[in-house]
């Protein structure tokens, strides 16, 4: 399968800013990194965060997330190494291994737990947050468990592995489609000296996220755990060059173009929002959602 690009280079989007990310602990400790904070936000609306962890040291990861609740968005976990069991409030529960994602849609509100499945050894993966458009925010939560073994793959001509989590790519179809954020999440795994093109809507957000080597986007250098928004500049192709094997993550959505209100674990639109949450969670009502397992 060929990416070349069909058009000149005029059409690839260019890097707007680098980003490294910020150390930070959740949970019971995790120790991570918060690259899409929450200033970041309008500019890649509609992604709320997006927290990466690679750590060897048990101690580092090994409290896991403990019982904690969300309301208003998407959660998009996908484990790189290690394993991770989740739990929610409706007794729902799952093992995230490696190479496959858990896609949560929080919606009206549930509680659940990410606890680690090892005492020993690398724990890496990445939790995305997507948003939900305000006449969905309430929805009944829901959850799929997408093993690694069925996430669709593709290799180009140039030996590049693209795994395509959500949306499509070069015709892939990704394990999950979204209709109102039109989201894609890419996972493209590149040999030293080979080049990847992929298109994106230019009326998409988007960014990558480099967790192995080093790639060139644009003329610009985007090194190991650096995040490069691209430019909204019309575009509707990005092109990643690879000097040495690399692997990044394509990451692009429709903006919703909404109000956010954020507090903490919960994301909706107004303030009285978030205070009718809160009201609704020490009310106990999160305890007794059902969470459907799509």
């Amino acid at each position: 399968m060929s990416t070349a690009s069909s058009t000149n280079s005029t059409s690839f989007r260019s890097v707007e800013r680098l980003v490294q990310g910020v150390p930070t602990s959740d949970g019971a400790g995790v120790r991570l990194t918060r690259v899409l904070t929450q200033n970041l936000q309008r500019r890649l609306d509609p992604f709320l965060m997006l927290d990466a962890f690679r750590n060897e040291n048990p101690d580092d990861y090994i409290g896991g997330f403990p019982d904690h609740p969300h309301r208003g968005f998407e959660t998009v976990s996908y484990m790189i190494a290690g394993r991770m069991r989740h739990h929610d409030s409706a007794g729902n529960a799952g093992l995230l291994g490696p190479g496959g994602v858990q896609w949560m849609t929080a919606g009206s509100g549930l509680i659940h737990s990410e606890l680690p499945e090892q005492e020993a050894g690398l724990m890496e993966g990445f939790q995305l947050w997507l948003n939900l458009p305000a006449k969905d925010k309430m929805i009944a939560p829901n959850y799929r468990d997408i093993p690694s073994d069925v996430i669709p793959e593709f290799t180009t001509e140039d030996g590049v592995r693209v795994r395509v989590i959500a949306g499509s790519s070069h015709g892939v179809a990704g394990a999950v489609q979204r209709p109102h954020t039109e989201p894609f999440y890419l996972d493209v795994h590149l040999p030293a000296g080979s080049r990847f093109v992929q298109p994106i809507p230019a009326g998409h957000n988007a960014f990558t996220y480099t967790y192995r080597g080093r790639v060139s986007i644009g003329g610009t250098e985007v090194a190991d755990r650096h995040m490069a928004i691209l430019a909204n500049d019309g575009a509707d192709e990005v092109c990643i060059e690879a000097p040495e094997a690399a692997r990044v993550l394509i990451i692009a959505g429709r903006p919703l173009k909404e109000p956010i209100a954020q507090y903490g674990p919960f994301v909706m639109n107004t303030g009285e929002e978030i205070q009718q949450t809160l009201r609704d969670y020490q009310a106990g009502k999160f305890e007794a959602a059902v969470v459907q397992s799509l």
